[in-house]
């Protein structure tokens, strides 16, 4: 196992800098994901410590050990990837075991190990099947054991669950989670799904543009973001922004801080809106509403209101710069 720092990392592509001076500090054993909106560097930035891709400026250790010029194969880190990269023609145990084969472990370590990660992930009536004769999130599970098996200092996570439908991705995470809890091993994630990254991460790295914009904890980056950026990404559904209510300032809110209809003289001020979409959950409903020119939703636990004009007020709200999008005091 092994921290991860990054420091003053930069990507170019001759003129076109897809990161830009990222400063982060990864302690040993820390799940951190990476997010952000698609060309946004996140991928880049895990490519980079794989050493799939150059860094074209700053350092990047893992541990402590300076890492720019090391070849990907003395990097000693596992990457999952998104297409689970399978040999057809190889057994479930074939596929897992063939990095310890290649680096020539005697037979015995190998089967022990893969028998092992069968255990971890639930593998061990797959072992003789072929790829071709298991489902998605097998084959996924298959990619995480071969992964295991090496023991690397980091794991590294390229959207590994975005081929699966919602209802195993949902059973995956849980089981990521609990995987990375068991090994103890750094991980370095990435998603687009905000969701993921608030139920897998200790802690989340938000990116747009190749620039970092906020790493925290999933509860500090939804309660405090540092700009407009990351409070509409984190979230779900995302924070509304209304610019009619404080002149000079945008204001967010979560979904789950409007009241809609009746006013409740504690909260002070009511605004006239108007409904114009309900989603209904089951125990709750995400009402799509118009105040002035702004849209804005709400959640709403019980029977939704109806269809036309309502009010709604503001529990607790967000202020940001206009111009620069920083969070205001």
């Amino acid at each position: 196992m092994a921290s991860i720092s990054f420091r003053g990392l930069h990507k170019s592509y001759g003129a076109v800098r897809v990161l830009q001076r990222v400063d982060i500090e990864v302690p040993d054993g820390e799940l951190l994901v990476l997010v952000g909106p698609s060309g946004c560097g996140k991928s880049t930035l895990l490519r980079c410590i794989a050493g799939l891709e150059s860094v074209s400026g700053g350092e990047l250790w893992i541990g402590d050990r300076l890492v720019n010029d090391v070849a990907p194969r003395d990097r000693d880190v596992a990457m999952v990837f998104q297409s689970y990269a399978l040999y057809p023609h190889m057994t479930v145990r074939e596929n897992m075991g063939f990095a310890l084969k290649l680096a020539k472990r005697p037979p015995a370590e190998i089967a022990a190990a893969v028998d092992e990660a069968a255990r971890m992930l639930a593998l061990g009536p797959l072992l003789d099947r072929y790829p071709k004769e298991m489902s998605g999130g097998q084959r996924q599970r298959v990619a995480m054991g071969r992964a295991i098996v090496r023991r690397p200092k980091v794991f590294l996570f390229d959207e590994p669950l975005s081929n699966l439908d919602a209802a195993l991705r949902t059973q995956l995470r849980v089981e990521l989670k609990q995987l990375h809890l068991t090994l103890g091993t750094t991980m370095v994630y990435v998603t687009h799904d905000q969701v993921e990254a608030m139920t897998l991460a200790d802690r989340i790295a938000v990116l747009n543009g190749g620039a970092l914009q906020q790493v925290g904890t999933p509860a500090e980056l939804y309660a405090t973001p540092a700009n407009r950026f990351v409070a509409g990404f984190i979230g779900s559904p995302a924070m509304s922004f209304l610019l009619g209510i404080e002149p000079g300032v945008e204001i967010g809110v979560r979904p789950h801080e409007i009241v809609v209809g009746a006013p409740d003289p504690a909260l002070g001020r009511s605004y006239p809106a108007t409904v114009e979409v309900v989603e209904t959950l089951g125990f709750e409903s995400f009402v799509h509403m118009r105040l002035g020119e702004d849209k804005l939703v709400a959640r709403v636990e019980g029977p939704p209101p109806p269809r036309g004009p309502t009010t709604v007020q503001l529990r607790h709200h967000l202020r940001f710069d206009r111009q620069t999008g920083a969070r205001l005091p």
